[in-house]
């Protein structure tokens, strides 16, 4: 049997596996694994499982990892984002459907200071879901608003998606930190614009119009003040990448340590809720570094396959190497596989045979990147996993039904697509920052 058909053959049997719900890192390292011994022998196979992962596990930009999932937790575990939707209802409550658009401004600013999408959601799921259904808004739609609004924590900086795309594809993960800027803003901007159009039209879905009490000056400057932890946690992260006091590998870091002083200071902090954001990261960040291990058997298995190679001139012949075609192409197959595999999973899965095209195509990287992490974005809410819903479903327990949920994140699909569109149409909204930042 030739190597191209044991790689093809490869891709189908890790595609099953995860069909039947086996783990990403084990259907990935397995499949790859008896394909290398296959196509090698058992020596040169052993080697390369010894070696591999070590290699790569030490390279030092993957602690960001860790360290972006311990901030992103402890900001939640010492509830350091329970001022936040307070002081956002208390500016926007008076816009029609003012307490979703409060739901999308709250998650946009959770989002820059945790990194990672669930926990934007799973955090804003508890605080601002239950106020929304309190003043009687349709139960669907008060869902959908923060399964989208939590997906934001994809594109706005920091991500650790942006972060292990910049890993595998070599790039800055500061330039896709700061690309990823104007995507995220202008995805919000059309998550609030749909939500003010739609509750105006159909005042039914936000309350029949139920306002919320007039707010004096002293309220809304008492409500500020508890705001303030995160402002200056996004300051103190961006603001010294932007200025280069500090590489984005180091800003995990120093994330972390002034989210722990600012909740100590808060006296928000013990050694519970430190323990287990302590926990959450560990447990996150194995999972992650589990696939990243697996990802690289299932790299090494493609490239001695020779598959991602055939398969780059098969699709520039088809396309000629029009960038627009490709871009299409990658994103039918993740349309398709964003129903069945996870974010992280499906990213890592797909790099290896995707880049080549790209690179083939002559594509700026840092552009292609904010394409893939808003299509990753809209594969965490698309049917059937879409992991930000079964997070907000987890949150509300038995209030809001799995596929009212579902209904309720259609509209944001749209505007997700209205997004990607005009990412993928006007280049400069992903490369325009990056390009005043650092010339």
């Amino acid at each position: 049997m030739s190597t191209g058909a044991i790689g093809i053959y490869g891709v189908i049997a890790t595609l099953l596996l995860m069909g039947l719900r086996v783990p990403i890192a084990v259907a990935l390292g397995s499949v790859s694994i008896i394909g290398i011994i296959w196509m090698l022998d058992l020596r040169a196979g052993l080697g390369i499982i010894s070696s591999v992962p070590f290699n790569f596990i030490g390279n030092w930009a993957l602690t960001a990892v860790p360290m972006f999932l311990l901030m992103g937790f402890i900001c939640t575990t010492t509830g350091m984002t329970n001022g936040l939707f307070n002081a956002m209802r208390i500016f926007l409550a008076k816009l029609p459907g003012g307490l979703a658009v409060t739901g999308v401004a709250a998650s946009a600013l959770f989002a820059s200071a945790s990194g990672p999408s669930v926990a934007t959601a799973s955090a804003m799921a508890r605080i601002a879901v239950p106020e929304m259904l309190k003043h009687k808004y349709e139960p669907g739609f008060a869902s959908g608003v923060i399964a989208a609004s939590g997906t934001l924590g994809s594109l706005i900086p920091p991500s650790i998606l942006m972060v292990l795309y910049g890993i595998y594809a070599e790039v800055s993960i500061g330039a896709l930190f700061i690309a990823g800027f104007l995507p995220g803003l202008i995805s919000a901007g059309l998550y609030v614009g749909m939500i003010i159009l739609r509750a105006h039209f159909n005042p039914e879905l936000a309350g029949n119009g139920h306002s919320q009490p007039s707010t004096g000056i002293a309220e809304k400057l008492s409500a500020l003040s508890d705001v303030w932890p995160l402002p200056i946690l996004i300051g103190a992260v961006l603001g010294g990448i932007f200025t280069g006091l500090f590489s984005p590998t180091e800003a995990g870091a120093v994330g972390a340590l002034v989210a722990t002083m600012i909740a100590a200071l808060r006296r928000q902090l013990n050694w519970q809720n430190f323990k287990e954001a302590v926990k959450l990261a560990v447990v996150g960040s194995s999972s992650i570094f589990a696939i990243l291990i697996g990802t690289l058997f299932f790299t090494r298995f493609l490239v001695l396959s020779g598959l991602p190679t055939d398969l780059a001139q098969m699709v520039l012949s088809l396309t000629d190497g029009n960038p627009y075609l490709i871009i299409l192409g990658v994103a039918v197959i993740y349309v398709i596989l964003g129903m069945f595999v996870e974010s992280i999973g499906l990213m890592l899965l797909t790099l290896p045979i995707i880049l080549p095209l790209v690179a083939g195509a002559d594509m700026n990287l840092i552009w292609f990147g904010i394409i893939i992490i808003k299509l990753l974005e809209i594969g965490l809410i698309t049917p059937p996993i879409g992991l930000n819903v079964y997070v907000i479903k987890g949150a509300l327990g038995s209030r809001v039904s799995l596929q009212n949920i579902f209904r309720g994140v259609t509209w944001f699909l749209v505007m997700d697509i209205i997004a990607l569109l005009l990412i993928v149409a006007i280049p400069s909204l992903s490369l325009w920052l990056p390009k005043v930042m650092w010339n």
